[in-house]
């Protein structure tokens, strides 16, 4: 089994291996397991249903090991299955037993993953192997949201819409278009409002003066799964020069294309931040710790997690994503989440002082 465990013996299922139709459940099958645990260095405590004493074999010596402490009994008013199950899960331990616990499917997803199968051979408990635990549904979704959370906490303004529309390369500029044009008319956004003039006055205006100049004044960050990364990057120029001309602007947008977590295959996001309000280096880099199991898949899709922190957050640059274990973390999907002061942004901070103070 390698590593040392803890084990909770099913003592009712292990009794009952192997019986015949008549005959009783077996006490030497969970002295079977006891040797089999002790010879394997593992911990373990052996918890039967309270009505398995009626049923043994050897109904003297199994009371005597229940009234020695050595065998526990569950508790009356409890269901004997839910008791392990839930014992198990709260101290992180293993169960050994060949029952499935189907009726508790859906309480504990992943009880393959906890539970030790076993055969009796020869006179000799043979322990199986567990299944690996199944991959935490959103468990990358849930570290961004998180991230994004403790970024607002520090009043960092940060993008957490996820409507999302059909990719296309229209569809993107379309979108883009249509929310600017209709920040324009609902007065969403008044730093927009007073860059972009309504078209017909925008139009006089450049029939007015000579050489006038409009600089494009914000950035379209283009959130798409990574699937669709480098079709998106593909079309990025024809995007840009759609809205331009659209919106009758001297100077194309800039489109930044961002891999995010939270949108699906074939779907797109935007998030259109205003230039002077885009970050050049993330303000934070960011710690994730968690369990042992989770930190190889959560190490290989860090650069993902950037990416959707970069896009939401409005940074041209990602954030360094580290990832390390916690042996305190110990359920598949357990993870904590630290952001550390970007120590460039400090020293870009100390300049500005410093240049203020010239002044």
């Amino acid at each position: 089994m390698g590593d040392s465990l803890k084990v909770i013996i099913d003592a009712a299922n292990v009794a009952h291996y192997q019986k015949g139709e008549n005959s009783k459940a077996k006490l030497k099958n969970i002295t079977l397991a006891v040797k089999a645990l002790e010879q394997g260095h593992h911990d373990f405590l052996i918890i039967a249903d309270a009505s398995l004493r009626h049923n043994i074999d050897d109904k003297d010596t199994f009371v005597r090991l229940v009234e020695d402490g050595i065998i526990d009994e569950v508790p009356i008013g409890n269901v004997a299955d839910h008791y392990i199950l839930d014992l198990a899960y709260d101290e992180n331990a293993k169960i050994l037993s060949n029952d499935k616990f189907r009726d508790f499917m859906s309480e504990f997803p992943d009880i393959n993953s906890m539970r030790i199968p076993f055969s009796i051979k020869d006179n000799e408990l043979i322990l199986g192997k567990t299944k690996k635990p199944k991959k935490v549904k959103n468990l990358l979704q849930n570290i961004c949201d998180e991230i994004l959370n403790e970024l607002e906490r520090k009043r960092w303004v940060v993008y957490k819409g996820k409507e999302t529309t059909k990719f296309t390369p229209l569809n993107v500029a379309k979108q883009a278009i249509l929310i600017l044009d209709q920040s324009e008319r609902d007065d969403m956004s008044s730093k927009i409002e007073g860059i972009f003039s309504k078209l017909p006055m925008f139009d006089k205006v450049m029939e007015m003066v000579d050489d006038v100049e409009t600089s494009v004044p914000y950035v379209i960050f283009v959130l798409v799964h990574p699937k669709d990364y480098k079709a998106a990057v593909k079309d990025a120029g024809n995007i840009s020069v759609t809205v331009a001309d659209r919106l009758r602007l001297v100077h194309k947008p800039l489109i930044a294309v961002r891999n995010d977590l939270f949108i699906k295959p074939g779907y797109f996001g935007l998030n259109i931040v205003l230039t002077d309000e885009v970050e050049d280096i993330p303000p934070f880099n960011i710690e994730i710790q968690t369990n042992t199991y989770d930190e190889v898949f959560i190490k290989k899709n860090s650069r993902n997690i950037a990416s959707t922190i970069a896009g939401r957050l409005g940074s041209w640059k990602f954030p360094f994503v580290s990832v390390k274990p916690n042996m305190i973390l110990e359920k598949p999907g357990e993870f904590e989440i630290y952001l550390e002061k970007n120590s460039k942004k400090k020293k870009k901070d100390k300049s500005k002082d410093k240049d203020k103070k010239k002044k």
